[in-house]
């Protein structure tokens, strides 16, 4: 099984790849940033790829779109800090195949690993409960792809300004986003859509 981990912190990468060296069947690749991700996954065709949400430029929602776009059977797992189930129904809506957070046992990587690569899906027990029964906001789920980027860059304290040049769009389109945003978020001020935006982030 050939698998790709695509995050920025060397730590967490070192740390999949020691888990990953226990098992014999399983060759592990890497990327620091979405854009080398894509590069390494258009090169190396891994049967899974595994996407952090906060990287580095476009987020991890962003690449695994990308992937998907070029390849629409990937197998894609979103590796992530946020273990709320509102992130969790978005990556699924994203088209991953798992989710799977941070802070859970580590065997259950190898787990999710080897079910989306058989072809199957992976969500954490206690996570899919709280995904069928909690009345969890549901705001996010609702976003598209763009707002969601929009709504991380902002729970980074980047101005409109820095968001557009990110993003290679005018001002105007991100300001015109952001209006949307308030909107579909309830809020009324920009800075009320930061603090929705850093409470979205886990923050």
């Amino acid at each position: 099984m050939r698998v790709l981990i695509v995050d920025d912190h060397p730590v967490v990468v070192s740390g999949c790849k020691a888990l990953l060296a226990a098992e014999p069947d399983i060759e592990v690749f890497d990327a620091p940033d979405a854009e080398t991700g894509l590069a390494v996954y258009t090169a190396q065709a891994p049967d899974v790829a595994v996407l952090d949400i906060n990287l580095p430029g476009l987020s991890g929602f962003e690449l695994a779109a990308r992937i998907l776009a070029q390849d629409p059977a990937a197998r894609i797992v979103i590796f992530s800090m946020n273990d709320d189930p509102a992130f969790a129904a978005r990556a699924i809506s994203a088209g991953a195949k798992g989710y799977v957070a941070k802070n859970d046992d580590p065997s259950l990587f190898v787990t999710a690993l080897r079910q989306v690569c058989a072809g199957g899906t992976y969500l954490p027990g206690a996570l899919a409960q709280k995904m069928a029964f909690a009345k969890f906001d549901n705001r996010l789920a609702q976003l598209s792809q763009r707002e969601m980027e929009i709504v991380r860059l902002l729970a980074t304290g980047q101005s409109m300004g820095a968001i557009a040049d990110k993003l290679g769009v005018s001002y105007k389109t991100i300001a015109n986003n952001c209006t949307s945003l308030k909107l579909k978020l309830g809020a009324r001020t920009s800075m009320d859509l930061m603090r929705v935006a850093l409470e979205a982030q886990g923050q």
